[in-house]
């Protein structure tokens, strides 16, 4: 029997998981791949404080290393659904079944996809969610990021060091990332930009991505240009369907909260990109961790009065 489980090992779940052992509670930490979560998708982390800059990799493992210290279990799993036995919450797993007293729900969000011919059949050839991960891959190639965001931004710049040039396409006249990413994009040499424009179908022959076709939403002037890459970052959707009869959701599936993390469902709280929440980052992701975390042992502490 747990006090709680955390589902989920990125920012927010770790964080949640070392409040709740550092006060003394028995804690499990659920994680179905490795600990960390988005931020082993990123190269440079300039905005987390305490650091000029770090990689998400090693962020990661910061964040993970005091875990151990405090007694929490870390256990390989994937969240099948979650049952109500009284005040008891059963976690059952592909493999296991976890008593609990409370849940911190932290699955965060993926990568939204395009939609469009070819992004499937081309997956892992040519299109790719992920610059870190693939970018090597990419060397001396022709590259489009689709999207607007930091996100995008980010990754673009990050693939420069590898790409002959990348194209940033977006269906705005205008980015949407913060204005020191954009500077840096713009002062860049090797980015390009297609504005009001969207990816309408990727093609290539039997061994990857050759070509896209892309509009623009304004003229609805289509045209196919070379690239030897894609790469999507259009915003996220919530890894939620595991939850999805709990009635915890918005319609659009994101987690409800209040300011303590409590969802609607007594002893069940929401915490990290999951949230129904405007900014998604790590410093916000820690935050309500720490929230979390703290609330759980208050729960629990009332529970034994």
């Amino acid at each position: 029997m747990y006090d709680t489980v955390v589902i989920g090992a990125g920012p927010a779940g770790m964080t949640a998981a070392l409040y709740a052992g550092r006060s003394n509670l028995k804690v499990a930490l659920l994680e179905r791949g490795i600990y960390g979560g988005q931020m082993n998708n990123t190269a440079e982390i300039e905005n987390y404080p305490g650091y000029d800059h770090i990689s998400g990799p090693a962020l990661a493992e910061k964040m993970f290393e005091p875990l151990e210290k405090f007694g929490v279990d870390h256990i390989f799993g994937t969240l099948v659904r979650i049952e109500e036995d009284g005040p008891i919450k059963k976690i059952i797993t592909e493999d296991d079944v976890l008593e609990t007293k409370t849940v911190i729900l932290a699955m965060g969000a993926k990568h939204r996809l395009l939609g469009v011919p070819g992004e499937d059949t081309y997956n892992s050839r040519g299109v790719s969610y992920c610059a870190v991960c693939d970018g090597a891959f990419f060397r001396g190639q022709k590259l489009l990021v689709v999207g607007g965001g930091d996100s995008a931004v980010e990754e673009a710049l990050f693939l420069t060091q590898f790409a002959e040039s990348v194209t940033i396409v977006h269906r705005r006249d205008q980015l949407r990332a913060q204005k020191v990413i954009q500077d840096r994009a713009f002062a860049n040499e090797k980015i390009n930009f297609i504005w009001d424009s969207v990816v309408e179908e990727i093609k290539g022959d039997d061994l990857r991505v050759q070509s896209v076709r892309i509009k623009n939403v304004k003229t609805e002037e289509v045209s196919e240009l070379d690239f030897g890459g894609v790469f999507v970052y259009v915003g996220l959707d919530p890894m939620t369907d595991s939850v999805a009869d709990l009635g915890i959701t918005d319609e659009a599936g994101w987690i409800i909260t209040n300011e303590k993390m409590e969802t609607s469902k007594s002893g069940i709280y929401a915490i990290g990109d999951i949230r129904q929440n405007q900014l998604r980052q790590i410093a916000t992701a820690v935050g309500n961790g720490a929230v979390a975390g703290q609330e759980v042992y208050n729960y629990i502490t009332e529970l034994a009065e």
